[in-house]
């Protein structure tokens, strides 16, 4: 008998942030596999996946809470004064949020005649509002998969990332009651799930590593590379924001050094940022003016273009935190794997990525080591002067992004080949 899953997230639209386009792509390999699943998601517009049966939340007004959350809006607006921090140090949630996961629940609740087999809830980024949902319907406590896509709450985070948010008992108080509450959790990698055991023990023993899949959207047009980008030269591409504790400088620094050391490769190499750069954007417009081989957007593309972007560049880097430690599977990962173009992976020591990738891979630094960025950049140049169609060629890492190998995790750990 096929398997049911009933899937609550906060969204399912693949364009407003990595973690959507991760949990777009678990679903749609979960529908691929064979299962039938209904997806009811908080994106708050209508939004279908191709075969599968998607219910959008809707918000619940006329309560106190909601009447509660709007006039604190107007007030924030009227004063320019932020009460949320005090409220949150009060009772541990903003009124936004409450009301937010009250209406899932109400949601989850309606569903009841689906009868699933699993119940999963899908994080994003910071948000946790689908877990906070479920926790409060027991009877569903011994069919949930508790999937968390990154550390929570912000205390959790490895530095440089922490930082102890209001009413920051309340939410250890409620992820703990998550790890001990569910079934199984879920996480993209392995240095998660331990680096979140350390904090909340249980999820030692029900976690389950579950990585990111590489999402595949369908269209009916043809994607076109942008005329800014020159598919025929030395291109090395970055996707994603580059937040303040993940800093581009020391690559584009790297970079230029290349370029002095090998000024023939003026002509015939770009550096390409994709993504949102608002807190360096002002020294990167500093570096463009010695060195214009570097493009920048300055703000997020769709999905489709940068994906066709990725596929079609010469070399594909993913960007960590100056840490002692990542243990993020980053959104881009399977992306990077499925173009099949090397990756150079600027990372701390102990990083999720570095761990795939292996010990041997030979395009790995610090990501301020700017002489060993420069090194490899050189590398992959003369390697590129003669093979212009350079691969990654990692099949046991295709593999590990698959959906046949997200068919074994299911089978051996959630359904255990019933």
């Amino acid at each position: 008998m096929t398997k049911k899953i009933l899937i609550i997230l906060d969204s399912i639209d693949v364009n407003d942030s990595s973690g959507s386009k991760a949990n777009v792509a678990l679903i749609q390999n979960l529908q691929a596999l064979g299962y039938r699943l209904k997806v009811v998601h908080y994106t708050l517009k209508e939004i279908q996946l191709n075969g599968v049966e998607c219910v959008a939340i809707s918000e619940r007004k006329f309560n106190l809470m909601y009447f509660l959350s709007r006039t604190q809006r107007v007030l924030t607006r009227l004063t320019k004064i932020n009460i949320n921090p005090f409220i949150e140090g009060l009772i541990g949630f903003s009124f936004t949020f409450l009301n937010d996961t009250k209406s899932i629940k109400k949601a989850i609740l309606k569903e009841r005649g689906f009868q699933p087999d699993l119940l999963l809830t899908l994080s994003k980024g910071g948000s946790f509002r689908p877990h906070y949902a479920v926790l409060q319907i027991s009877e569903l406590h011994n069919k949930w998969m508790a999937y968390v896509h990154d550390p929570y709450p912000f205390h959790c985070y490895p530095r440089p990332y922490d930082w102890v948010e209001k009413g920051a008992k309340f939410k250890e108080d409620f992820f703990r009651q998550v790890s001990e509450k569910a079934m199984h959790s879920a996480f993209p990698s392995l240095l998660l799930q331990n680096w979140m055991g350390s904090y909340f023990s249980k999820f030692l023993e029900t976690g389950i590593v579950i990585p990111h899949q590489n999402l595949e959207v369908s269209t009916k047009e043809n994607i076109y590379l942008p005329v800014f980008f020159e598919k025929e030269k030395f291109n090395l591409f970055h996707a994603g924001n580059l937040m303040n504790t993940r800093p581009p400088l020391f690559l584009l620094k790297a970079y230029k050094q290349f370029l002095e050391e090998v000024p023939e490769a003026k002509k015939i190499s770009k550096l390409y940022l994709i993504g949102n750069v608002d807190f360096y954007k002002d020294k990167i417009i500093e570096i463009q003016n010695d060195v214009p081989q570097i493009y920048c957007s300055f703000k997020q593309l769709p999905y489709n273009l940068v994906s066709e972007m990725q596929k079609n560049s010469t070399v594909n880097f993913i960007i960590e935190s100056k840490a002692s430690i990542s243990p993020f599977l980053p959104g881009k990962f399977p992306h990077c794997v499925a173009a099949n173009k090397p990756i150079v992976l600027l990372s701390p020591y102990y990083s999720e990525v570095k761990r795939l990738l292996g010990k041997e891979y030979p395009y790995i630094s610090e990501v301020d080591d700017v002489d060993r960025i420069q090194k490899i950049i050189l590398k992959l140049y003369k390697e590129w002067i003669k093979v212009k169609d350079m691969r990654l060629n990692r099949p046991d890492l295709e593999e590990y992004i698959s959906i046949n190998h997200l068919g074994n995790i299911f089978n051996k750990y959630v359904f255990k080949n019933e």
